[in-house]
């Protein structure tokens, strides 16, 4: 038998990176009631997608689930909820010149 390689082409992968690099990303923050500090997360959906699904849990009551650049989930209860806000799209930078 013969090892299997899993990867992608050296074109897909430069393919891969640009993408990578133009990505958008829009920060969100959580203010939850009774807590002192708020929850600050990066999500890669655009700021509209956000938008609806915070107006989504809302309107179905239960929690609001989000999932931020890293694939790390925030759920609060609809109910507990004191504000989200929602920042401007920005493109990640990377590298000194970022200063």
């Amino acid at each position: 038998m013969s090892p299997i390689r899993l990867g992608f082409s050296h074109e897909h992968q430069s393919a891969h990176k640009q993408s990578a690099e133009k990505a958008e990303h829009v920060e969100v923050k959580i203010g939850v009631q009774n807590a002192a500090r708020e929850l600050s997360l990066e999500s890669a959906e655009s700021a509209d997608d956000v938008e609806k699904a915070v107006n989504a849990a809302i309107s179905e009551g239960g929690v609001l689930a989000l999932t931020d650049e890293r694939g790390r989930r925030v759920i609060v209860p609809v109910d507990r909820l004191a504000y989200v806000e929602i920042g401007e799209p920005s493109s990640r930078r990377v590298g000194f010149g970022t200063i």
